[in-house]
């Protein structure tokens, strides 16, 4: 069984930042990718960031210059620090990551449960 658990959410005034963590446990052989996705309310769930192991780095445009994701291999977590917020980065921000728990078998994606980022005006 595999977990991602995030953290680091909460309110913040424009201008200001927010780490986020993910941390994965459980049986795990090999984590290929792990990003970030975001769901306004009243929208559909879109791209954040996502890394992938020893390949690019991928941000949507509206993110780029401001946030920046990164990977702790060691520990199976990934991070998104986020600065110079903007009211419209309000979301439940999700972990996803693509993840091997046997050599013998492909990735599975999995995701956390979210964390609610509010930034205020």
């Amino acid at each position: 069984q595999v977990q991602l658990v995030e953290s680091g959410g909460g309110l913040v005034q424009a201008g200001g930042s927010l780490r986020l963590s993910c941390a994965a446990s459980g049986s795990i052989y090999s984590i290929n990718v792990m990003g970030w996705y975001r769901q306004a309310s009243g929208k559909q769930r879109e791209m954040v960031a996502v890394l992938s192991s020893g390949g690019p780095t991928n941000y949507a445009d509206s993110v780029k210059g401001r946030f920046t994701i990164s990977r702790d291999n060691d520990k199976n977590t990934a991070f998104l620090q986020m600065n110079s917020l903007k009211p419209e980065d309000t979301a439940v921000y999700y972990c996803n990551a693509g993840i091997r728990t046997r050599i013998s078998t492909p990735a599975n994606n999995y995701w956390g449960q979210g964390t609610q980022v509010t930034v205020s005006s």
